[in-house]
C-alpha cells in the first residue's frame, strides 16, 4: 500500500493554514474574573522584547542601519540613495505596522460599526513623507538620514507612486482614507492590486501619446505594502446556475482563481490610529500544469496562470468604447470583446473578494445577519463596485440561506451610492449576454429583483429568464404610482432594451442602496433632475443627497507647499498638528492680505515653487522656463468634456494675436507659461489628437524669437501625482474649463486655490461653491450654464451656424490649424470637425466668452499687489473644502459610524 492523491490535484497550491482567530486582530481569552489571559509563553519575556515607535533620532538611525544589514544585506560601503530609501521606508513601515496592529486590535475588541469604501482606483501618490507627516516624525527622520551621509529629498526622490488610479476618482478615494484615519474613524478601503496600473505615458517624435507598461513595482518588494498570504478567497467564473426548490441556486462549474490580499497601512494625522487599504492579486487556483508541459504543451502549462494573473495586470484594459472614439463602430473587435469581459472579470473579482472578506469578519463577531446593517456600511465609489450589490445577495441566499426579501432589506441598508457622472454615455451597463455566460448566478439575481415586487414564483422567475422578454422592465411598485406610464417603466428598468439588451449599472446601484450622493451641489441637483428623475420620483428626495468632494490638506498643502504650510503656522501661531485637522482656521489669514511684510513672504514662496518646478522641467525635458511669467496650468485627464482643446485653441489665439502686435504694443503683454499635463486613454482617439495638438503647438510658439518671451507652452508627460505636487504649488491661475453640467465636482480646483492658485472657470461642478466660499471677486467665470446647454446642442442639430459667423476668431485658429501651422492638418480634422460640425461641448458659443475671462486675468496681473491680496483670500477661505469635513459628513449622514480613538 501506499498513499494516493487525485491527479487532478497536482499543481494546486498547498492552502496555508488559516489564523486560529481571525485574519486582522484577535479577542484575547479572559479568566472567570475578566482579566485577559497572555496567550503563550512568558509574559515579561515577551513585553521587554516588543518594541514601541520610534521617537527619537537614535533609534530611528538604530532601525535605518538595521535594515541596511539585515533587510538589504548591505554595508555603507555599498548603499546607495535607492537603497537608503528602502531602508528608510522599512523602518517607517515597522512604525505603521505597530500602530497598524495595536488599531485592528482595538477594533476587534470595540467591535464598533465600520464603514468600507469600494474603488477601483486609489491614487496615493507616494507614501514615505505623508506617513512621516502622518506619524509627526518628519524632523526626527530628516535628522537621522543626513546624520547617515544622506539627503532627505534624494531619497524621497527615489520612491515611484503607486499605480493604482488614473485620475480624480482615484486621489479621492486616496484622500477619504487619509481622512478617516486621521478622524479616528473605522473605514477600511478595499481595491485592487494593479501589476502595470493603467500605463507609462511617452510622446512621440510626432507628438503621439505613446503607452507602456508602468512596471511600478518591478524594484523589488514595495516597502508600503505587507502581502497577507494567509488571507485568500476562490472566486468563481463562467460555470451554470441551477435554481433549486427552496429559492436558493448552486452556482458550479466554470473558472476558479485565487484573491490574494495585500495590505497598505494608512495613518492617521497626529494619531495612532491606522486604518488599512486591502488590495487583492489574482493568482491561479491551480498552478503550473506539469502534465501539459510533459507532454510538450506549453502553452496549456501556464494557461491557468496566465489567465488569473491578467485580472489584475492593468488598470481598465482598453475596451475601444471611448465615446467621440473616431472608428466603424458596426464592428466589434475581438480586443473588443475580451477588453469587455475582462473589464466586468476585474469588478467582480474585486468585489467578490471583499465581500467575502467583510463577511467573514461580520460573523467573527458572532451576531445574526439581521444586524449586518448595524455593523458593516459598504460605500459604492462610482457604479464600478455595484457587482457588490447581487454579490452580497448571492452570499445571504445561496450561503447563509435568509430569505429573499430579508437578504434584500439587509443589502438596501448595508450599501450607498456615489455618483460621478452625469454623462450617459459614462453610465456602465454590460450586456445582458456577457454576464450570463460570465456571471449566470448575478444575471438571475438581476433578473429576480425586476421581478421580486410581482412575488413570482421561482417557476415563473425560470421561465422569465429564458425569455428574457420585456416584461421584465415589468415592476408592480412603478406601476402602481404611475398607472400606465410605460415610457417611465421602461426609464427605470434595470433590462435596456436593444441588441443586445444592457445591464444598467446605475440604476441597480440606486435601487439597491439606502443613500445616493452627488459630489458638488449642482451635480447633486443634476442628478436628482436628469439621470436619476424617475427614481427621485418614485423613492422621494429624502434617498438623494449631496457630500461636495474635499482634498487632504496634509498632502495637497503641508507635504506639496512646506514653505507655505510653515508661513501659515507661524502667521496664525498655531502648530501645523492643529490647522492640518481644523482648516477653517485659514480665516484667520485674512487680515494679513493687509500686511505688506506677510505679502513679500507670500510671493517669495510662489516665485520659489515656480523655480522648483522650472527646475523639474529642465531636468527631466531639458527645456527652459521663464519663471518671471505668469504660471497657467491645466492638469486633468485628457477628455473633451474637460476641454483641453479649448485651452489650446485659446493658447493659439493668443500666439496669433501676439504675432500681430508692433514692438511697442508686445512690452505691454504679461509674459505667460502655459501648463498641460494628463493621460488620454488608450482607445480615445480625438483626446490623443489634443495631446498631439499640445505638443505641435508648442514647439512651434516656443521656437518663435518673436513671441517665447511672452508666451510659451509645455505639455508633461506621465502625469501623476507626484508631479501634480510641484505643478500645483506653483500657479499663478489654473484652468477648470468643462462645459457647464458635465464635471461632477473636480477636486484639483480646490487643491490649486488651496496653495493660492486662482481659478479661471466655467459655473459648472465645485467651481461655483469654491467661488462662494472665496469671493467672485477672487475667481474668473466665463461660458453659458447649464440651463442653456441642451438648447444650444438642439440649435447645432437643427439650426446649425458655421463656425465663420458664430465664432470669427475661432474660425481663425481651426483654419491655422487645418492649413499646416503645426504640422500636417490633415491629421488633426477628425479633432476639428468635432467642433465644426456638431460641438457637442459647445466650444464655439464660449470661445469668445473664455478669451474675454484671459483678458481679464491678464488686466488683473498687473496689479500685483491685489493679485498677492487675491491669492491670500483665496487660500484662507478654501476651509469648506477639506475631506475630513467630507468623511464626517459620510460618517454622521450616512454610515453612522463614531470616531473609535485608538490610545
Amino acid at each position: 500500500m501506499t498513499s494516493v492523491i487525485d491527479p487532478k490535484a497536482i499543481g494546486k497550491p498547498v492552502r496555508p493554514r488559516r489564523h486560529v482567530r481571525t485574519l486582522t486582530g484577535y479577542t484575547p481569552e479572559t479568566d472567570e474574573t475578566g482579566k485577559e489571559k497572555w496567550p503563550r509563553g512568558d509574559e515579561n519575556v515577551w513585553k521587554e522584547g516588543s518594541r514601541s515607535v520610534n521617537t527619537d533620532v537614535s533609534s530611528v538611525t538604530k532601525s535605518i542601519v538595521n535594515h541596511v544589514q539585515t533587510s538589504l544585506a548591505r554595508q555603507a560601503y555599498n548603499l546607495d540613495n535607492l537603497g537608503a530609501y528602502q531602508a528608510a521606508a522599512l523602518s517607517v513601515r515597522d512604525d505603521l505596522i505597530l500602530n497598524w496592529n495595536e488599531t485592528q486590535m482595538h477594533y476587534t475588541r470595540k467591535a464598533p460599526k465600520r464603514a468600507y469604501y469600494l474603488s477601483l482606483e486609489f491614487l496615493m501618490g507616494r507614501t514615505f513623507d505623508n506617513a512621516l507627516l502622518n506619524l509627526g516624525l518628519k524632523d526626527q527622520y530628516r535628522e537621522g538620514v543626513t546624520k547617515l551621509g544622506f539627503n532627505m529629498e534624494d531619497l524621497l526622490e527615489q520612491e515611484r507612486d503607486a499605480a493604482l488610479g488614473n485620475g480624480g476618482l482615484g486621489r479621492l478615494a486616496a484622500c477619504y482614507l487619509d481622512s478617516s484615519a486621521s478622524q479616528e474613524l473605522p473605514v477600511w478601503g478595499y481595491g485592487l492590486r494593479y501589476q502595470y496600473g493603467i500605463f507609462q505615458q511617452l510622446i512621440s517624435p510626432e507628438g503621439q501619446q505613446l503607452e507602456q507598461p508602468d512596471p511600478w513595482l518591478a524594484g523589488g518588494e514595495n516597502p508600503w505594502e505587507l502581502p497577507r498570504l494567509d488571507v485568500s478567497y476562490e472566486v468563481r467564473f463562467y460555470g451554470t446556475a441551477e435554481r433549486l426548490p427552496d429559492g436558493r441556486a448552486l452556482w458550479q462549474g466554470g473558472q476558479e482563481v485565487l484573491a490574494v490580499a495585500y495590505d497598505v497601512m494608512v495613518p492617521g494625522c497626529y494619531t495612532k490610529n491606522t486604518n488599512n487599504l486591502r488590495l487583492w492579486e489574482s493568482k491561479p487556483k491551480r498552478g503550473f500544469d506539469l502534465n501539459s508541459f510533459n507532454a510538450g504543451d506549453y502553452e496549456h502549462a501556464v494557461e491557468s496562470s496566465n489567465s488569473a494573473a491578467a485580472i489584475t495586470s492593468v488598470l481598465y484594459p482598453n475596451d475601444h468604447t471611448n465615446n467621440n472614439e473616431s472608428r466603424d463602430r458596426s464592428q466589434l473587435s475581438y480586443t473588443h470583446l475580451v477588453g469587455k469581459e475582462l473589464r466586468l472579470k476585474q469588478q467582480y473579482f474585486w468585489t467578490a473578494a471583499s465581500l467575502a472578506d467583510i463577511v467573514r469578519r461580520f460573523k467573527n463577531i458572532g451576531k445574526p445577519f439581521s444586524e449586518f446593517p448595524d455593523y458593516v456600511a459598504i460605500q459604492l465609489n462610482d457604479t464600478h463596485p455595484t457587482l457588490a450589490i447581487p454579490e452580497l445577495m448571492r452570499i445571504l441566499i445561496d450561503e447563509e440561506e435568509i430569505p429573499w426579501g430579508k437578504a434584500w432589506d439587509i443589502v438596501t441598508n448595508t450599501v450607498f451610492y456615489t455618483n460621478h457622472t452625469v454623462l450617459p454615455e459614462a453610465l456602465e451597463k454590460w450586456p445582458v449576454p456577457l454576464m450570463e455566460h460570465l456571471l449566470p448566478r448575478h444575471m438571475q439575481i438581476i433578473y429576480d429583483i425586476v421581478l421580486h415586487d410581482e412575488g413570482f414564483s421561482c417557476k415563473v422567475h425560470r421561465q422569465a429568464v429564458l425569455l428574457k422578454s420585456t416584461v421584465l422592465t415589468k415592476s408592480s411598485a412603478v406601476e402602481k404610482k404611475f398607472p400606465g406610464d410605460r415610457d417611465r417603466l421602461a426609464r427605470m428598468s434595470l433590462i435596456e432594451e436593444g441588441f443586445p439588451k444592457q445591464v444598467r449599472m446605475a440604476h441597480l446601484a440606486c435601487i439597491g442602496s439606502r443613500k445616493v450622493n452627488g459630489v458638488a451641489e449642482l451635480h447633486s441637483d443634476l442628478v436628482k433632475t436628469t439621470i436619476l428623475k424617475d427614481f427621485v420620483e418614485f423613492e422621494g428626495q429624502s434617498k438623494f443627497s449631496n457630500v461636495t468632494n474635499g482634498i487632504t490638506p496634509r498632502r495637497w498643502l503641508d507635504q506639496c507647499n512646506p514653505e507655505l504650510s510653515a508661513l501659515i503656522s507661524k502667521t496664525l501661531k498655531v502648530d501645523k498638528s492643529v490647522w492640518l485637522k481644523d482648516l477653517d482656521r485659514l480665516k484667520g489669514l485674512l487680515p494679513y492680505a493687509e500686511d505688506v511684510e506677510f505679502r513679500k513672504e507670500w510671493a517669495a514662496i510662489k516665485q520659489r515653487n515656480k523655480e522648483r518646478l522650472a527646475h523639474h522641467v529642465e531636468t527631466t525635458l531639458g527645456l527652459t522656463v521663464n519663471t518671471n511669467a505668469m504660471f497657467d496650468v491645466q492638469i486633468k485627464r485628457l477628455h473633451e468634456y474637460k476641454r483641453q482643446t479649448l485651452n489650446i485653441l485659446g493658447v493659439i489665439h493668443r500666439y496669433l494675436t501676439l504675432k500681430q502686435m508692433s514692438a511697442a504694443e508686445r512690452k505691454k503683454v504679461n509674459p505667460r507659461v502655459v501648463f498641460f499635463a494628463g493621460k488620454a486613454a488608450p482607445g480615445y482617439y480625438i483626446a490623443k489628437l489634443t495631446i498631439r495638438l499640445i505638443v505641435n503647438a508648442a514647439r512651434i510658439i516656443n521656437a518663435d524669437p518673436d513671441t517665447r518671451d511672452l508666451l510659451t507652452v509645455y505639455f508633461l508627460p506621465d502625469y501623476s501625482v507626484s508631479l501634480a505636487e510641484v505643478l500645483i504649488p506653483s500657479s499663478d491661475i489654473s484652468q477648470h474649463i468643462s462645459t457647464a453640467g458635465t464635471e461632477a465636482s473636480g477636486t484639483s480646483n480646490m487643491k490649486f486655490c488651496l496653495n493660492g492658485g486662482l481659478l479661471v472657470g466655467t459655473v459648472d461642478g465645485a467651481n461655483i461653491e469654491i467661488a462662494e466660499a472665496v469671493g467672485e471677486n477672487n475667481v474668473f467665470f466665463f461660458g453659458h450654464l447649464t440651463p442653456a446647454v441642451e438648447d444650444l446642442r438642439y440649435q447645432h442639430m437643427y439650426r446649425p451656424v458655421p463656425v465663420e459667423e458664430k465664432c470669427p476668431a475661432l474660425a481663425k485658429v481651426l483654419d491655422k490649424i487645418s492649413g499646416g501651422m503645426f504640422g500636417d492638418g490633415g491629421v488633426y480634422e477628425p479633432l476639428l470637425n468635432t467642433i465644426r460640425q456638431n460641438d457637442y461641448y459647445l466650444i464655439t458659443e464660449d470661445f469668445d466668452s473664455y478669451i474675454g475671462a484671459l483678458e481679464m486675468v491678464d488686466q488683473a496681473y498687473l496689479d500685483k499687489e491685489e493679485w498677492i491680496k487675491k491669492s491670500i483670500r483665496t487660500t484662507a477661505n478654501m476651509g469648506k473644502f477639506s475631506s475630513d469635513r467630507a468623511i464626517l459628513e459620510y460618517a454622521e449622514s450616512f454610515w453612522s459610524i463614531e470616531p473609535v480613538k485608538v490610545t
